[in-house]
């Protein structure tokens, strides 16, 4: 029987997250196509941002000085207006949001701030500060400067920021083919019929839509069978995808074929086995240059370690910076038990800054349900036996 090489949850994340030592080729696409792409060069700021002085607001554009009270209005300036310099002593300009503001005038007072106006005039409030509601040309970035690092996964927001500069296509890294299946001859895919000895096939779904979640496309690969010949070929023929995804068919069951298979694949397991509940079995490793997570068979367990392990993995292999997870603050709200001596994977949900566990804790690996009726992940240090109400703790949030 094959000797699980266990480790801790730390060494886990750190061994994982190794087996991204490459980063995938470099492709272009369009901006309409980059949401959600990761950059693979950092992009320079190509025109000033704002690319000239314009107004804040509608209202008065003048020029500073002590003492102004009443002003006639010189010209209207709309936005795409370019109007010269051509005011002269006691005048002003009225100008609308966006318009370009002419070199000699350096203000711009609301028309609501005024006391008065009309179309020949405006009477000024009695306080004026200098460079009211007038933004510089350059004052949010300058040509030169770098506005969107490499490794940025692209949101509507940096969709915002390229479109500023004119840019029409990006270079961002490939996408990463991933192929997801399960194990078991038990198994049923749900557009099948299972009868009372069969089970669906949950995991392979879940997964798909986890990655799916994370901004992964993955191919459903169907379920392999539990026959060491038949897997075995069934992995020399998945050498062409980046990523596989298994679940089930890795503790130490007679059955459970997964490893030996992908060993006589040329397989070699950063790990297989952590110090952690639930989920204990999961494996990661390289079968050649495509990286192989291999999850546990109990939906729960399979989730949350793929949650924890391989969506990080996946971001970091997608050339993107930002792959670890940001913890939250939460006050617990009941007091619950998990077993020291390993790390514990705790389930509940957060409301308004407080924790609530999930059934006292108490719910199996195999369950379904505890996923659906949680938000948030809480995960223990290997010396804790218990979490007392009113402690403040860090969670993730699913």
């Amino acid at each position: 029987m094959k000797k699980e090489q266990v480790v801790s949850f730390n060494e886990a994340i750190r061994l994982s997250l190794s087996l991204a030592s490459n980063k995938p080729d470099v492709v272009w696409v369009s901006i309409f196509d980059a949401l959600g792409r990761t950059l693979a060069r950092e992009i320079t700021c190509k025109k000033n941002l704002p690319s000239y002085n314009n107004a804040a607001m509608d209202g008065f554009a003048l020029k500073h000085k002590e003492g102004l009270s009443e002003l006639r209005i010189k010209a209207t300036i709309f936005a795409g207006n370019v109007v010269e310099a051509c005011l002269s002593e006691n005048e002003c300009y009225k100008i609308m949001t966006g318009a370009k503001v002419p070199d000699d005038a350096d203000t711009i007072i609301p028309f609501e701030d005024c006391i008065f106006y009309d179309d020949l005039k405006a009477v000024l409030p009695t306080s004026i500060k200098k460079g009211n509601a007038l933004r510089l040309k350059g004052e949010e970035e300058r040509i030169g400067s770098v506005i969107l690092e490499e490794g940025v996964c692209l949101g509507s927001r940096q969709i915002a920021l390229l479109a500023s500069q004119g840019i029409s296509m990006v270079q961002v890294y490939k996408k990463l083919q991933i192929a997801i299946f399960s194990t078991g001859d038990e198994l049923k895919s749900p557009w099948e019929n299972a009868s009372e000895d069969e089970i669906y096939d949950i995991n392979a779904l879940a997964l798909r839509s986890l990655l799916a979640e994370h901004g992964f496309i993955a191919h459903y690969c169907g379920v392999i069978p539990d026959n060491l010949e038949a897997a075995t070929a069934y992995f020399s023929r998945m050498k062409q995808y980046d990523v596989l995804v298994t679940s089930g068919g890795v503790s130490m069951g007679e059955a459970d074929f997964v490893e030996q298979a992908l060993l006589n694949n040329g397989f070699s397991a950063s790990f297989h086995g952590i110090n952690i509940k639930p989920g204990k079995p999961t494996m990661m490793g390289k079968m050649g240059e495509t990286i192989v997570a291999s999850m546990p068979g109990n939906p729960l367990a399979a989730y949350v370690n793929a949650f924890l392990f391989l969506i990080p993995l996946l971001k970091k292999l997608q050339g993107e910076k930002n792959f670890n997870f940001d913890a939250t603050s939460a006050l617990n709200v009941e007091k619950f038990n998990v077993k020291s001596g390993r790390v514990n994977l705790v389930l509940g949900t957060l409301n308004d800054g407080k924790f609530y566990v999930f059934g006292e804790n108490k719910y199996g690996s195999g369950m379904v349900k505890p996923l659906v009726n949680s938000n948030a992940l809480w995960i223990s240090d290997e010396e804790i036996g218990s979490v007392e109400a009113g402690k403040d703790i860090k969670i993730l949030l699913l």
